[in-house]
C-alpha cells in the first residue's frame, strides 16, 4: 500500500501575520485592499515584507471570503429552456468567453419554457448569491421579471426580449422581412408561416417581421397561414401537415421562424410528395450548422448567435455596476441556400 504524504494546509493570512509579527488585519489590508487604501495600510517597507513573504509561501486568497468582505462572487447565473438546442449552446459559449475575459464564471440551468421551473431555477440561483443573471428564456407573459427587478436583482434578457427590459438579440423582425423579400422576389405569391411559440418574441417578432413586409409589397396572408408551433422538428413536421393539408391555401413557400421546425417541415414535404426547392420552397432562422449540411440545403437567416451570448455578460456587467444600458438588437444576414433558391416564373 502506497503511503501518501498528507497535502500541506493552505496557508492563512494568520500564518503569515504570526510569521511577520503583525496583526491579521494589516496583512489583510496590504493583500486585499486597493488604491489608497493598500498604500495606507502599512510602512511600503512592511508592506513590501507582507507581499515577499506571501509569494515565497504561496499564499492564495481565499474566493469564498473576498466574496464576503466585497458582497460579490464573481459568478452569473443563465437559465435557458434547453441547453441542448443548438443555438442556445452556441449563445453560451458567447456567454463563457465574455464572462471568462471579465474574470467571472458561470453556471447554467434548464427551465424547460416552464414559467415555475423558471422560478424555481432563479431561486437556486440566487441562493447562490449570484451577482447577476441572464435569461434565455423569457416569456411575453411572464411576471417574474417585474418581480426581480422590483426586488433589485441586476439581470439581462437573451435571445428573446420583453418590452421595459434590457435585452440582447437578433433583430427578428429585420430577419422576417429578409425573408419575405427573398420569397417575393423568387416569384411566390401563396405562402405560410410556422410561426413558434406565441409567448417567445422571437417567433412573434419574426413573424410580424414577415407579415408585414409581405403586405406592403402587396401580397395577401390569411390568418389560417400562420400555424403556431413548438420550436423543433416534431412541431415542424406537425404544423407543415396543417399547411400542407389545407386545400383552400396551397402555399408554394413555407418560413419557419427556427431552422429546427424547417427541417420538420422539410420531412413533411418529402411524405407529401413534394420536392423542396423546387415544388415548396423552406426558409429557417438561425443558420445553425445543420442547414448547410442536409441533403437539400436550408435557406436560412443567419443571426449572430456568439456575438449576442458575448452582448448578454457586457450588458449584464455594465447593469452590475450601476451603469445604463439600452436593448441591442444584432442584425441578422439571409444565407440562400437550395431550399429557396428556384426562381418561379
Amino acid at each position: 500500500m502506497t503511503n501518501r504524504k498528507p497535502r500541506p494546509a493552505a496557508v492563512t493570512l494568520k500564518d503569515l501575520a504570526a510569521e511577520l509579527g503583525l496583526h491579521p488585519s494589516t496583512v489583510s489590508r496590504i493583500l486585499h485592499a486597493e488604491g489608497d487604501t493598500a498604500r495606507g495600510a502599512a510602512a511600503p517597507a512592511t508592506a513590501q515584507r507582507v507581499r515577499d513573504l506571501a509569494r515565497a509561501v504561496g499564499y492564495s486568497p481565499d474566493p469564498q471570503a473576498k466574496s464576503l468582505r466585497t458582497r460579490q462572487t464573481h459568478l452569473l447565473g443563465v437559465i435557458v429552456p434547453r441547453l441542448s438546442d443548438l443555438v442556445l449552446a452556441v449563445m453560451y459559449e458567447g456567454i463563457e468567453e465574455a464572462a471568462d475575459a471579465a474574470g467571472y464564471s458561470t453556471f447554467v440551468m434548464n427551465s424547460l419554457d416552464n414559467a415555475e421551473m423558471q422560478r424555481r431555477k432563479t431561486d437556486i440561483m440566487l441562493s447562490r448569491r449570484v451577482d447577476g443573471l441572464i435569461f434565455g428564456d423569457a416569456h411575453l407573459d411572464g411576471d417574474i421579471l417585474t418581480e426581480l427587478a422590483e426586488q433589485n436583482v441586476k439581470f439581462v434578457l437573451m435571445n428573446r426580449a420583453v418590452q421595459g427590459f434590457p435585452s440582447a438579440t437578433c433583430d427578428d423582425a429585420l430577419g422576417g422581412t429578409l425573408v419575405a423579400q427573398h420569397l417575393w422576389d423568387r416569384g411566390h405569391r401563396v405562402v405560410s408561416v410556422i410561426a413558434g411559440e406565441p409567448y417567445a418574441s422571437t417567433a412573434v417578432d419574426r413573424t410580424s417581421g414577415f407579415v408585414t413586409r409581405w403586405k406592403a409589397l402587396g401580397g395577401e396572408i390569411p390568418e389560417a397561414a400562420l400555424v403556431w408551433s413548438r420550436f423543433d422538428t416534431i412541431g415542424g413536421r406537425i404544423a407543415a401537415e396543417t399547411i400542407l393539408s389545407d386545400v383552400a391555401h396551397k402555399p408554394s413557400a413555407i418560413f419557419a421562424v427556427n431552422d429546427f421546425a424547417a427541417i420538420g417541415a422539410m420531412g413533411a414535404a418529402t411524405e407529401h410528395g413534394l420536392l423542396v426547392g423546387r415544388d415548396l420552397a423552406i426558409v429557417g432562422f438561425n443558420d445553425t450548422s445543420l442547414a448547410a449540411q442536409l441533403p437539400i440545403s436550408l435557406s436560412s437567416v443567419r443571426s449572430p448567435m456568439t456575438e449576442i451570448g458575448r452582448t448578454a455578460v457586457q450588458m449584464l456587467l455594465a447593469t452590475i455596476n450601476g451603469g445604463p444600458v439600452e436593448s441591442v438588437r444584432l442584425a441578422p444576414t439571409l444565407v440562400v441556400r437550395e431550399s429557396s433558391a428556384f426562381q418561379r416564373t
